[in-house]
């Protein structure tokens, strides 16, 4: 929390004097699928599903998933690029050959039933395209889980 030093606290109420800072980390992660859009992004897969290496050679595992980051013309070339690697498609959601690998920034890790291995990130986007690293250097699992772990606070004794 940041604040200017003549600033009044209110409970409940937000002031433009007080600043929430929450701190982001990056991990590189292989987009697996994405969702069509709808709206303004009608026509676009905008959802991506983000994944980070497991521990068997060409598997990967969600941990999340983001429609934050990219500008308009960005998902349209995304798009383009994702419908070349198409595997697949369930209801709105395409099945993509894991080869597009994106940086992301997030806030935190989170436990969650929703994906297998237990993790899902808090606020990703992507923040660019890692043109320049192949699926095989992207963020492990492993990674993931040492990142929960050192976020969790534990009590004194």
């Amino acid at each position: 929390m940041a604040k200017r030093l003549d600033s009044r606290y209110s409970p409940g109420v937000r002031g433009r004097g007080w600043l929430k800072i929450k701190g982001a980390r990056t991990l590189d992660l292989v987009i697996v699928a994405a969702d069509w859009g709808y709206g303004r992004r009608h026509g676009c897969l905008s959802n991506y599903h983000l994944a980070a290496r497991g521990p068997a050679q060409g598997e990967f595992a969600e941990v999340g998933k983001t429609f934050k980051g990219l500008t308009d013309e960005q998902f349209r070339e995304m798009t383009q690029r994702l419908l070349a690697l198409k595997i697949g498609e369930d209801g709105g959601t395409v099945l993509v050959r894991p080869e597009v690998v994106v940086e992301v920034a997030y806030s935190d890790v989170q436990r969650s039933p929703q994906y297998d291995c237990g993790m899902a990130l808090r606020f990703a986007r992507i923040v660019r395209l890692r043109d320049d690293k192949a699926p095989e250097e992207a963020d492990t699992i492993e990674h993931v889980s040492n990142e929960f772990a050192r976020q969790v606070v534990h009590p004194a004794p």
